[in-house]
């Protein structure tokens, strides 16, 4: 198993994958100009801005990651000629570390915060309050969808660097 072209393979999904983040991002952002523009209920106007938010952290998120993972591509190349077994020993522990957080915050601390927004849903009736909360929620889904895909790329890349760690 040629391990360079499944660190390649990964990255190059991740970089196909993150753009789904700046796709989202641009949809809650163009839904906050609607409510800006057509909104004529108080909770319609109410969803402008955290809409905005929302949007513009998943922008941010989303080209954070697309810029990271696209420079890996270049150094997975680089690492792994100057010395294999070092490139797979590394590799090995940004997986570890990186699957831990999936488990802490996205499949941990997410659910727990989509949770306390539907319950403040019972308890804060205000146009703000609800809108706000409604958003948090739509974006930790999106998290949520694009987090769970990654966590399986990620899963599957480290099952392929541990066999090949085997082998070295």
């Amino acid at each position: 198993m040629d391990i360079l072209q499944a660190a390649l393979d990964w990255a190059k999904a991740e970089l196909f994958s993150t753009p789904f983040f700046i796709l989202f991002g641009v949809i809650f952002m163009a839904t906050s100009l609607g409510f800006w523009q057509l909104g004529k209920t108080e909770l319609a106007r109410a969803y402008i801005i955290p809409t905005l938010v929302a949007g513009a952290l998943l922008l941010i998120i989303g080209l954070g990651l697309f810029f990271a993972n696209k420079s890996r591509v270049t150094q997975f190349e680089k690492a792994y000629n100057s010395d294999a077994s070092a490139f797979v020993a590394s590799e090995l522990e940004r997986t570890e570390g990186t699957l831990k957080e999936y488990a802490n915050v996205v499949f941990t601390a997410i659910p727990v915060i989509i949770a306390a927004c539907a319950l403040g849903l019972i308890f804060l009736s205000t146009p703000v309050w609800r809108a706000s909360l409604i958003t948090t929620i739509a974006m930790l889904v999106v998290i949520l969808l694009i987090d769970g895909n990654a966590h399986a790329r990620m899963d599957g890349y480290q099952k392929q660097l541990l066999s090949v760690e085997e082998e070295l």
